[in-house]
């Protein structure tokens, strides 16, 4: 990357942490904050609102054509077609879409360059599946941020429970979780994997604290090589 944009990617599996520890290295650091899995639920929904096939390029081609995809304040509003839909792309139903369909080359060229674009100086936390091997390959920091399945499971599950206020079963969420790891492991494009040279950080016996203060040390390691 440019000297005047330094860009951090974050990927790693559903509930390892990387929403939470983006948004913290991003406001520490004074830099953006891209949620890419926003983007790709937001394909979902509108996916699933059309009540289209999720496995048929042809039919979401059409619905990404009248698609409409905004971030705002700080990726912290997600707009579909003008319309706020960042409660609702968070919905168990929306996260299988988005898995189903982010797994089509045409779903991933049409947002790569949406990503790339909302990069600008003075750089960004950008957090997703991808990251740091197809959308930012030349990041100057490649984190992958994992943590073992119970405890992945345990923090979803916490999650849902804190946006509903009825925790769910925890065996349901694991199962869920599993059958995602699996699809996004395992799909022909962009699979998900620690980039080259990446920071593999297991957060499972860490604090959030911990895991922020590993990558902000990181950080300012690359910067001082730039």
């Amino acid at each position: 990357m440019s000297a005047e944009c330094f860009v951090i990617a974050i990927d790693g599996p559903s509930g390892a942490g990387k929403s939470t520890t983006s948004k913290r290295v991003a406001a520490e650091l004074g830099l953006s904050y891209l949620d890419s899995g926003a983007l790709y639920r937001a394909v979902g929904l509108a996916a699933l609102e059309a009540g289209v096939d999720l496995s048929d390029e042809a039919s979401l081609s059409a619905v990404l054509e009248r698609t409409s995809i905004e971030m705002k304040d700080d990726g912290r509003v997600v707009e579909l077609n003008g319309r706020d839909v960042s409660s609702r792309i968070r919905e168990p139903d929306v996260t299988d879409a988005a898995s189903r369909t982010s797994a089509l080359p045409l779903v991933r060229h049409h947002l790569i360059e949406l990503q790339r674009s909302s990069v600008r100086p003075p750089g960004a936390v950008v957090e997703g599946r991808d990251m740091g091997t197809v959308v930012f390959p030349d990041a100057d920091l490649k984190v992958f941020l994992d943590a073992d399945a119970p405890e992945r499971a345990h923090r979803r599950a916490a999650e849902l429970a804190a946006k509903t206020g009825a925790p769910p079963p925890l065996e349901e969420v694991g199962r869920a979780m599993a059958e995602r790891d699996h699809r996004d492991s395992t799909r022909a494009n962009a699979p998900l994997r620690a980039a080259e040279g990446a920071f593999v950080l297991d957060s499972t016996h860490m604090s959030l604290e911990e895991v922020v203060s590993a990558i902000l040390t990181r950080a300012a390691q690359m910067r001082a090589r730039k």
